[in-house]
């Protein structure tokens, strides 16, 4: 899009929006990601933090770990630049935990940064979602009945 005279600066796209993407086996950190995003052009700023809980399904969860294919970080930077691509982000952050998790802990943090508030309750919304439906990464629960199941992301 060409800017135009009545354009602000901060209203055109960022030229590198992605600041952060990862994927780890250590504790996310909320600070870090909110962080990345931070942009003096941006007038919101969404965040999405997902956590382990105690139940899936009508059954209690004791465990729970999550694993990755090789290909992970690519597909989240792919659909990453599809959020870019469709929202006027200022910048954009996701991490995601792999490993055996505790209930409480931190499983996937995301933010977005925009001009305006709503643009960025849309931009994360649909980070959270693609990045759930479509970069390969697994959870195997193991529940207090001693049943397991493998939840896959795509």
């Amino acid at each position: 899009m060409a800017p135009t005279e009545h354009d602000h600066p901060g209203e055109l796209r960022a030229q590198d929006p992605i600041q952060l993407l990862a994927i780890r086996e250590t504790p996310l950190s909320l600070d870090e990601v909110f962080r990345a995003v931070g942009d003096d052009a941006a007038g919101g700023t969404a965040l999405f933090v997902g956590t382990v809980r105690n139940h899936d399904g009508g059954a209690d969860v004791d465990k729970l770990g999550y694993s990755c294919h090789p290909t992970a970080e690519a597909e989240m930077r792919r659909v990453a630049e599809k959020v870019v691509a469709e929202y006027p982000v200022r910048a954009l952050a996701a991490v995601h935990r792999v490993g055996d998790l505790a209930v409480g802990d931190l499983a996937v943090v995301v933010a977005v940064s925009c001009p305006h508030r709503g643009e960025a309750f849309e931009a994360c919304r649909k980070l959270i979602d693609d990045l759930k439906h479509e970069v390969p990464i697994w959870k195997h629960q193991t529940f207090s009945d001693g049943t397991e199941e493998w939840v896959g992301a795509c």
